[in-house]
């Protein structure tokens, strides 16, 4: 056994996380004075991309989650949830459990790689009612909350409480909400054939967007495209409205549209009878860093030029819990998926320049493009410099989501799922799962500070 080895520690389970490993791997995988270790809470990585289409049903569940240990051989992996990251004395804590014991692990260099969580901006009704898409868990309870609304109305007779579940409202006019919502409406009007009394017209996906457009950050023409397309289908998406409160049956919206600075707030109040809200419109760090001793602006890690920590030299930060400002712009970097795994390859890169006494790389990102899906085979694309939309776009997206997926016998699997959705009507059996409160934090048990 080699002494003094060096330590790579990763924290996360997500697309930065599996990159930067994956680029470490190809480096020091064989390298006997070199160790690297994960961390994660999910023993998988989930490709949240395909999570809308996991939720109306036309992909299967176990599809789209790709197991750790299959994908980073050379790593030595630790499920857990982190409790402590100590940067003076290098260590990393683990929430100690029922079934297991709290661990330390030291580490020579570090990669933060954390991911985000869904912020609720302090509205506390609306974080215990809403549904999210954030995990596995969050679509496969979305669908059936969808059936169960659906079952629940057929046999309704009083109008008001009917309308109230059939009535769907997103909240957040990104990607995420866009997509969720296309999908939300492919599976209701496939869904109505199945119930006598609910006819097409019944059914209404609303979409809440506190900004002026849809689809941030697109082109303006595809943005535009994509929003005359989901209304033309019956999906209703009202701008500049922001949430104020949900309590399970109805939702209080509060128009922002501009008034002067000096005059009295006369925002209009709306509201809308729905069960059921679904929560796309903001993501905050995890609780872990901001507790941290790490600097943070926003609640993400502040990174230098090289994705590094300033103050704690082969500390990096990368994907949706770091801040860097591109130099460009001089504007924080979105968190998508695109830019976590651009800086997790850059990230490795300059681990491996410190390890071997090498120049590192300043994080210049170039954009390879954008793709939605809005459902019923369309989408739009911004690829090589080009806007392309409709069913070309569709396809496009179908083709570069489906070369992402990290293995062979995954990709096969999603690919029957998308042949066998053009051919057989979406399942409207809905699973015995409940909804479960999920507790911010593990309660602090018995632990023991070994350190491995």
């Amino acid at each position: 056994m080699v002494k003094n080895k060096k330590k790579i520690v990763i924290l996360g389970s997500g697309f930065a996380a599996v990159e930067c490993a994956k680029k470490l791997e190809k480096e020091f995988g064989n390298d006997p004075e070199t160790e690297l270790v994960m961390i994660g809470e999910d023993n998988f990585l989930l490709f949240t991309p395909m999570l809308p289409q996991v939720a109306s049903g036309m992909i299967e569940t176990r599809h789209i989650v790709f197991p750790i240990r299959t994908i980073c051989k050379k790593t030595k992996f630790y499920e857990g949830r982190i409790k402590n990251i100590d940067p003076h004395g290098k260590l990393v804590t683990l929430w100690g459990t029922r079934d297991k014991r709290s661990i330390s692990i030291h580490y020579d260099f570090l990669v933060v790689a954390l991911g985000s969580e869904t912020n609720f901006f302090g509205m506390a009704d609306v974080e215990k009612n809403a549904y999210t898409m954030k995990t596995l868990n969050d679509a496969v309870l979305l669908r059936n909350r969808v059936i169960d609304m659906l079952e629940q109305a057929e046999n309704e007779t009083d109008p008001i409480l009917r309308k109230g579940m059939l009535n769907f409202v997103v909240v957040g006019g990104g990607y995420a909400g866009i997509e969720t919502a296309g999908e939300l409406l492919d599976l209701l009007f496939d869904a109505t054939k199945h119930y006598p009394t609910i006819q097409k017209e019944d059914v209404k996906v609303i979409v809440l967007e506190a900004m002026g457009e849809i689809l941030g950050g697109a082109n303006k023409k595809l943005a535009n495209f994509a929003r005359e397309q989901l209304t033309k289908r019956g999906m209703d998406i009202q701008l500049k409205k922001a949430v104020t409160s949900f309590d399970g049956n109805e939702v209080m919206i509060k128009s922002l549209d501009e008034t002067p600075k000096d005059s009295i707030d006369q925002s209009e109040v709306s509201s809308i009878i729905t069960k059921t809200l679904i929560w796309t419109a903001g993501i905050t760090s995890v609780s872990t860093i901001k507790r941290s001793m790490f600097k943070t602006d926003k609640g993400k890690i502040v990174v230098n030029k090289f994705l590094e920590l300033k103050e704690f030299p082969g500390v990096f930060a990368i994907g949706d819990c770091a801040l860097f400002v591109d130099p460009t712009t001089n504007r924080p970097l979105p968190p998508t998926a695109q830019i976590a795994e651009a800086q997790a390859k850059l990230a490795a890169k300059n681990l491996i320049a410190i390890v071997k006494n090498s120049e590192k790389e300043k994080f210049v990102y170039e954009s390879k493009g954008q793709l939605a899906i809005i459902g019923k085979r369309t989408g739009i694309a911004t690829i090589l410099g080009m806007n392309i939309s409709g069913f070309l776009a569709w396809l496009i997206w179908r083709n570069v989501y489906l070369s992402k997926v990290p293995t062979f016998d995954k990709k096969t699997r999603v690919f029957l799922d998308w042949m066998i959705d053009l051919f057989f009507d979406r399942d409207v059996s809905r699973l015995n799962y409940i909804k479960q409160e999920t507790e911010k934090e593990y309660k602090e048990l018995d632990e023991v500070d070994d350190v491995w």
